[in-house]
């Protein structure tokens, strides 16, 4: 079992930047694709970016390219998503998550899917003020 907590969120104006932390319980942390998502009221849940086992592979979905960096550090089981320039439209809950398929080379369409992932964490609000 993986228990994963989200931390960072907040209020932030249009143009600020954001750091969201997952801290991430469990010796096969390493070993997993970990992912961030998001979901705005009234919208469906959406894949914001993904990142493979050792960083290798990286996903991010459009509308935040150029603007968010996914990182994680295997030894402090922790994944991070850097927010830059942040816009009105990314006002939402922040989720990771983790597919705890082992040692996954080259992220694929399937990071896309929330039912890829097999543990999730509770989320936090990220506000951002035009």
């Amino acid at each position: 079992q993986v228990q994963l907590v989200e931390s960072g969120g907040g209020l932030v104006q249009a143009g600020g930047s954001l750091r969201l932390s997952c801290a991430a319980s469990g010796h096969t942390f390493s070993n997993y694709t970990m992912g961030w998502f998001r979901q705005a009221p009234g919208k469906e849940r959406e894949t914001v970016a993904a990142i493979n086992y050792n960083g290798g592979s990286i996903y991010y979905t459009d509308s935040v390219k150029g603007r968010f960096t996914i990182s994680r550090d295997n030894a402090k089981s922790a994944v991070y998503l850097q927010m830059n320039s942040l816009k009105p439209e990314d006002t939402a809950i922040y989720y990771c998550a983790a597919d705890r398929h082992p040692r996954v080379p080259r992220l694929d369409a399937r990071v896309l899917k929330e039912y890829a992932y097999d543990y999730w964490g509770q989320g936090t609000q990220v506000t951002v003020s035009s």
